[in-house]
């Protein structure tokens, strides 16, 4: 078996200290282009591999960064998961670090597993999402004075290191479109009060119709699970009260609703966009193909997922930005469920 190339053969090839060849390899010092070719060309002839356990161990670190979500329901799929790891991946992977995935379970064990992996050493840094109100990883996470950026703001006024999407301000977006079409008796689908990115698309609703100056009565607002049951139910109740308490718009904050509403208005006999508009949020990739093609808020998670590692490797390379906040906006796509004549029409 060969022998292992070491540090001080390639610093000999190069014309330079061992100590340079370990600075420019960890891109921890400054040379002169010519020096750092030849070193990079001495690693090249050599074929050296760098002892990347032996130099963690003396830097302490692990060049890998825990990510946990809350799993989804094995007969549902997560497309918005999908793309943010995707980001995430290639982000990490460019930075020379890499994501140790794991399941996230809210309850009083939720915390043990984050414990167990910064008591041994085994990531330099936590991305958190499903981020809620008086989220206990957070508490825990600076109390342990440990390195985290989060997908999504909790309490006001609670200082950390986030990158949110701005879902009060789509749903402004949808809510103007929809007004500005001459819908009055706009409903809305929305979570739990409890749900901290549900609220805040849900004040979006109520931003716009205030300064629509239209004030929703409480049978126009129906709170419950995100997903396709409760947006069929909720729809087909509304849908079989007298004409006048019935919807002509109806926002939902997620699209999987937002499939159950428009089901619904298709089995009482209506049509979706014509008689009864339904705007969604997340803008998945199916609902494209629906009939008619629902209207969505359009999430850029490629862009978060790329701005979250940035900000965590800068924190962990000593850079200042311990509590930097960032809120990009969504995108509304304009599709034929609330506006039969449109093909497609992207609102930034």
């Amino acid at each position: 078996m060969a022998k292992e190339v070491t540090l001080k053969q390639v610093a000999a090839r190069a014309g330079v200290s061992y100590q340079t060849v370990s600075k420019v390899l960890n891109k921890q010092a400054k040379v002169t282009r010519e020096t750092e070719e030849r070193i990079w060309r001495a690693v090249r002839e050599l074929s050296y591999r760098p002892n990347l356990l032996a130099r963690n161990m003396r830097q302490q670190r692990s060049q890998l960064i825990g990510y946990s979500w809350e799993p989804t329901p094995g007969d549902q799929c997560n497309p918005i998961l999908d793309k943010f790891l995707q980001s995430m991946s290639q982000a990490t992977e460019e930075a020379g670090y890499h994501l140790l995935t794991f399941p996230h379970h809210p309850g009083s064990k939720s915390l043990d597993i984050y414990e167990e992996l910064i008591d041994s050493n085994r990531v330099d840094g936590f991305v958190l999402s499903s981020i809620e109100y008086d989220d206990p990883r957070i508490t825990f996470l600076h109390e342990k004075n440990f390195p985290f950026v989060a997908f999504g703001r909790s309490n006001p006024g609670q200082e950390f290191m986030f990158v949110d999407i701005d879902g009060c301000r789509g749903i402004q977006k949808v809510m103007g479109h929809l007004l500005e079409l001459g819908h009055r008796r706009i409903f809305t689908l929305a979570w739990p009060e409890s749900s901290r990115v549900g609220q805040n698309r849900f004040d979006g609703y109520l931003a716009a119709m205030q300064d629509a100056s239209i004030y929703p009565e409480a049978g126009w607002i129906a709170r419950g699970e995100g997903n396709y049951s409760f947006g069929y139910q909720a729809t087909e109740k509304w849908l079989n009260a007298p004409k006048k308490f019935r919807p002509t718009a109806i926002v939902c904050m997620n699209d999987f609703m937002a499939i159950g509403a428009m089901n619904a208005i298709h089995h009482q006999g209506y049509r979706v966009g014509e008689d009864i508009a339904v705007t969604g949020f997340d803008d998945i990739p199916l609902v494209q193909y629906l009939t008619p093609a629902l209207t969505s808020v359009r999430q850029p998670l490629w862009q978060v997922g790329q701005v979250a590692i940035s900000l965590l490797i800068r924190r962990l390379e000593g850079e200042s930005c311990e509590n930097e906040h960032i809120l990009i906006p969504p995108v509304l796509i304009v599709r034929q469920s609330s506006d039969p004549t449109c093909l497609v029409e992207i609102q930034n």
